[in-house]
């Protein structure tokens, strides 16, 4: 479904994606399967979307940023592609970004450009991202520091691999 309101240049958008108002897609677009991009999103020419991604409203996805399946973006989250922006810069280096599988990133992040966000990572609302980061591990605050992991069962744990009961978890769970 695209919203008569959006402004949907892409061609190749799947019946099973939703593309809501105020929305802008570029032509080149890459978008999978069963997608949800809400209200007032960006989606340039070379973004490639995998397979049941969430975009929640206010994002922008520019070029060379990648999302692969499963992954959750939160609201308002920022994206970039250039580490040293300047208007009319005719020695510019866009540095691609991916977000791999079952990624979620919470409401308002800044992702830094050409970095690698690992599979089923977590990142806290509101986290500035400066380096990759690993897969199964939990990353919050400004700059963004790693508080724990991320099971197979989703459950949280700290970095001494317990859970919020105080339970501890094999490193097998968070492996995956």
């Amino acid at each position: 479904m695209i919203h008569p309101l959006a402004d949907c240049m892409c061609k190749n958008i799947p019946e099973s994606t939703n593309i809501w108002q105020f929305c802008v897609i570029f032509p080149n677009a890459k978008i999978g399967e069963n997608c949800n991009v809400c209200s007032h999103c960006l989606i340039e020419n070379e973004v490639v979307l995998g397979n049941n991604c969430t975009i929640k409203s206010g994002v922008q996805l520019w070029d060379g940023i990648e999302l692969e399946d499963n992954v959750m973006i939160g609201a308002n989250c920022t994206f970039t592609n250039d580490m040293y922006p300047r208007a009319k810069n005719k020695d510019w280096v866009q540095l691609p970004t991916k977000i791999c599988k079952g990624a979620s990133i919470g409401a308002g992040s800044t992702i830094l450009p050409g970095l690698t966000i690992g599979s089923h990572a977590m990142i806290g609302a509101g986290s500035v991202v400066t380096k990759n980061i690993p897969k199964n591990t939990l990353w919050i605050g400004n700059p963004a520091q790693m508080k724990g992991y991320i099971t197979k069962d989703n459950i949280t744990l700290n970095l001494e691999l317990r859970d919020k009961q105080g339970n501890l978890h094999d490193i097998s769970e968070i492996e995956y």
